[in-house]
């Protein structure tokens, strides 16, 4: 587990996160909800060591590989997709593989020979995510991961994600209710006051969360690259 207790971020002389207490499991999704401005974003970049907060812990980090998808997708233009993905991941991992999953995320076997800078941001969001998640990371930080991933599309990426994440830890960042749901995650708010953590959400409850740790602030197998 992995426990975050009375974390408190200031930025720019503004107060992001006060007092924020949070838990995620070994193996589980924790959906992080709230106002734009909440602190989501910065909740994420704490836990993976990008921000040092003012007050407050984070235990329980110790020995997890991390990785993240974050808002920008922060990939090598002039590489395709596979050669993008291929980069954070060891060298005997065949180049098939990598393909494989990718085919399986939505990505054409054209759109695999061009470079990134050539795909849609719909197809640049899925190597974004085969990165974060073809890897052995133990901890993985999902910041809106399915912006700009066609409605069409959408349920086979987010089935290919919900599979990727059993046996980790992940923070999902996200405004949508739904996406949670079909992620079976715990959904804590932050920005609205006190309170406890809600149980995974079925689609029949997407919509009813309540608010769950306290903030302030207006504002990256055998397959070997998949833990089992």
């Amino acid at each position: 587990m992995i426990f975050v207790r009375g974390l408190t971020v200031s930025l720019g002389g503004r107060v992001v996160l006060d007092g924020v207490d949070l838990c995620l499991p070994r193996d589980g999704v924790v959906a992080v909800t709230g106002p734009n401005g909440s602190g989501k974003t910065t909740l994420g970049r704490v836990l993976l060591g990008l921000i040092a907060p003012q007050a407050g812990s984070v235990t329980g980090l110790a020995g997890h590989r991390r990785a993240a998808v974050f808002q920008e997708d922060r990939l090598c233009e002039h590489l395709d997709a596979v050669a993008n993905v291929r980069l954070v991941l060891p060298r005997e991992v065949p180049a098939a593989v990598v393909a494989g999953e990718l085919r399986a995320l939505g990505l054409t076997a054209d759109a695999l020979t061009l470079p990134v800078r050539a795909l849609s941001g719909g197809q640049r969001r899925r190597v974004a995510i085969a990165r974060a998640l073809l890897t052995d990371a133990t901890l993985v930080v999902l910041d809106e991961p399915f912006t700009g991933i066609d409605a069409d599309g959408r349920p086979g990426v987010l089935a290919w994600v919900a599979e990727a994440c059993a046996g980790r830890s992940v923070l999902l960042v996200t405004h949508d209710l739904d996406d949670t749901a079909r992620l079976g995650a715990t959904v804590v708010r932050l920005g609205s006051g006190e309170g406890t953590p809600e149980q995974p959400m079925s689609a029949e409850s997407a919509h009813r969360s309540t608010p769950a740790v306290r903030s302030s602030g207006s504002s990256s197998g055998e397959s070997p690259v998949r833990p089992a």
